[in-house]
Order: C-alpha cells, then sequence, then structure tokens
C-alpha cells in the first residue's frame, strides 16, 4: 500500500465518524443556523475543539449560508479549510548536520510510542546516509531500553545505556561526549514517560536539558513532544506543560490508525502552532511519515 492509501486506512475511525456524520447532516438540506450548529457539534465531537470547531463553521457560513448544499460539497470545503489551518505546521525536521551532532530530546507522557518513534526516526535518517547515535535517557524501564537496542541493531546505530534505574541526566551528558567524538550527525535521547502532573518528574527532565548545555550551549537543538491521538483534548494540557519546561520544537502525532480521536490534531495546530514533524498510523518501521497537511485534511474527511 501507498503511504497515502495506509493514512486512509489509518484514519478509517476518525473519517468514518466525521463523513457520516457530515452525511446525515447535509442531506437535501439547506445551509441555516441549524444545520451550522449540528455540524459545529458534530466536529467538536471528532475532537476538533470548540474554538476551532466554530472558527470553521463561521468561515463556512460566509458564502453558503441559506444555500441549499450536498455533503460532497461540504466534505470538500471542509477539506480546504482544515489544509489552511494545518500547511504552516506541516514542517518535516531537519538535521543541521554543522552541528556534530544535532541533538533531539524525545519527550511525552507513559505509553505515547517514544521509543519506537525514536527507532523509526533513526530508520529515516539512516535512510538519508546520516550516521545516528541513540540514548536510551528511560532508565526506569528497562524494556525500553531493551527496545532501543533491537532497533539500534536493526538500523544500525550505536545505543548508548547504563544501568536500570540509573540517572537520565547522567546518561544523556555521556552519549553526547561519545556522539561528539564519533562525529554522529545525529543524537536521538529517549527520556522516561512524565506524568504531565507530576511535577518533580518534570523537573528532573530539564536537568537533562541543563546538562547537555554544559556540553553544547545550544543543545538539543530540537525537542520532540510525542503525542497519542487516543488522549484527544487531553493532548492540549500535555503540550502546555511540556512547552513551559522544556520548550518544545515540534510535534508527533502517533496511533492515529487506533483512534476516533484524529481531529484533534487539528485542534493542536490551530492552538499552538507548532510544527507537526511527522504522523504515525501503525507499528511498521515505515508507518511513521512526515506530516502531510492536504493529505490528512481529504483523509480526516472521508475523500478519496
Amino acid at each position: 500500500m501507498s503511504w497515502l492509501s495506509r493514512l486512509q486506512s489509518g484514519l478509517g475511525k476518525s473519517s468514518t465518524k466525521l463523513s457520516e456524520g457530515i452525511t446525515g447532516i447535509f442531506t437535501k438540506r439547506k445551509l441555516d443556523d441549524a444545520t451550522l450548529s449540528e455540524l459545529e457539534e458534530l466536529l467538536i465531537a471528532a475532537d476538533l475543539g470548540p474554538a476551532t470547531a466554530a472558527r470553521l463553521v463561521e468561515d463556512f457560513a460566509k458564502n453558503r449560508f441559506g444555500k441549499d448544499i450536498g455533503d460532497a460539497e461540504v466534505k470538500a470545503a471542509l477539506a480546504e479549510q482544515i489544509a489552511t489551518i494545518l500547511q504552516p505546521c506541516a514542517v518535516p525536521l531537519k538535521v543541521d548536520t554543522a552541528k556534530k551532532p544535532f541533538v533531539v530530546l524525545v519527550v511525552g507522557v507513559n505509553g505515547t510510542g517514544k521509543t519506537t518513534t525514536i527507532g523509526k526516526l533513526a530508520k529515516h535518517f539512516r535512510a538519508q546516509e546520516l550516521s545516528v547515535m541513540l540514548a536510551a535517557g528511560d532508565t526506569f524501564r528497562a524494556a525500553a531500553i531493551s527496545q532501543l537496542k533491537i532497533w539500534g541493531e536493526r538500523v544500525g546505530a550505536p545505543v548508548i545505556a547504563g544501568e536500570p534505574n540509573g540517572d537520565a541526566a547522567s546518561l544523556a551528558f555521556q552519549a553526547l561526549e561519545k556522539a561528539r567524538m564519533e562525529k554522529s550527525d545525529l543524537l536521538l535521547i529517549d527520556t522516561a514517560g512524565r506524568l504531565h502532573n507530576k511535577d518533580n518528574l518534570m523537573q528532573e527532565l530539564a536537568k537533562i536539558a541543563r546538562v547537555l548545555k554544559k556540553l553544547d550551549d545550544t543543545a538539543p537543538h530540537a525537542v520532540l513532544l510525542v503525542l497519542d491521538a487516543t488522549t484527544g483534548q487531553n493532548a492540549h494540557a500535555q503540550v502546555e506543560v511540556f512547552q513551559n519546561l522544556t520548550q518544545v520544537t515540534g510535534l508527533v502525532v502517533t496511533k492515529l490508525d487506533g483512534s476516533a480521536k484524529g481531529g484533534v490534531l487539528v485542534a493542536l495546530a490551530d492552538r499552538f502552532k507548532l510544527p507537526i514533524y511527522a504522523i504515525g498510523i501503525g507499528e511498521g518501521a515505515d508507518d511513521l511519515q512526515p506530516f502531510e497537511a492536504k493529505d490528512f485534511a481529504a483523509s480526516l474527511v472521508g475523500l478519496n
């Protein structure tokens, strides 16, 4: 299957909910206050959020109010509006090879898929013939260390790991020392899953960033926040907290294939304006890809 086909399939739960809802509302009906209200409720239910839903409906009504309108026209118009919101955020992660290494800190709450995302990113950049080093900074989970080592072997990237329950900041420091010595192009640092309401754990994450600056005052060069699409609107709170503590530079949204809440990505883009580096729609190594606004918008509303 092509990436677009996989994207359409992966977004099936989200698009079915939205597409069928639009068809149900706009079957031989005029665009009036009642239909606009139903459309707004549908968009909110699809996790686009109240603010984004209200703005979409307001823009949508400007040139179509009082006219007969069908579901196909509604879907096409919504896809265009959503793509306009998403397009400025469709920015792939780029490695500045002059840094040697370009340091990426990967953060997020428990269970979002950080370690798997790191492995997939390593594969992506190794395919570009960049030298990649991985740091197993999730020292609280032995399984995370083992998982990262498996990815390292699979993609040909050395993994720096310490003892379970060791100091994550110290490990990050050692990894950066090693990566500088070997002139690696890219250092990807895994971190433990941080519950956004646990201040002590979040402060430890901030410590990692401070320690890295002792070797390179410009590091980390990117802070990638991994979000699980199935959490829906809770993703907003996660972005707020991580952005305050670690100066998040971009997002990766995973598990879109397991959720009917894919619309949350639109709400995040509309509110935070952060780059969306990539999206994930499966467990396969190629199921994490750079984000394309128009493809996502069309797939979300059920357009082929």
